[in-house]
């Protein structure tokens, strides 16, 4: 069990959004979306600036997250994963990830202590959900395409 948790934990800290195909040959490449709202440049700029205030200093200015993310820290708690392609985050769904950030990894991972922040009452959700969309405008269609259809099965939001 602790394994399950941990494995579930190590992939987050979050972003998220999902890809969805515009439908029929020759159409725009998948739109961003998170929580099922569009993301546009915008929302990226206000997302990076808010990532680069509130994530950046645990999860890298790049996304690259600390370094050797999957080992353990001297007080038993994981080191921050990447929100870039090389990490996790993009393999859990948008509510998930978006849980996370609001509510921290215990709201996801009952009794998982982490050394990430909880994030409500600092960030707004609309700030959140600018955070995810930035994040996820950074990850190769392939990425997305995974996230997309994780978000699209989780029905039960976490």
């Amino acid at each position: 069990m602790k394994r399950v948790a941990i494995a579930a934990v190590i992939g987050f800290t979050g972003a998220a959004a999902i890809a969805v195909w515009a439908g029929g040959k020759g159409e725009s490449p998948p739109a961003l979306t998170v929580l099922g709202s569009p993301v546009d440049a915008k929302m990226v700029d206000l997302g990076a600036g808010l990532y680069a205030d509130n994530c950046a200093s645990c999860h890298g200015a790049k996304l690259e997250g600390q370094p050797d993310w999957r080992r353990r820290l001297e007080n038993g708690r994981m080191p921050a994963p990447p929100h870039d392609e090389t990490g996790h985050t993009w393999h859990h769904a948008d509510q998930q990830i978006f849980n996370i950030t609001k509510n921290g990894v215990g709201s996801v991972v009952p009794g998982y202590e982490s050394d990430m922040p909880v994030f409500n009452g600092i960030l707004s959700d609309a700030e959140i959900t600018a955070i995810l969309g930035y994040i996820k405008s950074t990850w190769p269609e392939r990425e997305r395409d995974f996230q997309a259809e994780i978000t699209a099965n989780n029905k039960e939001g976490s």
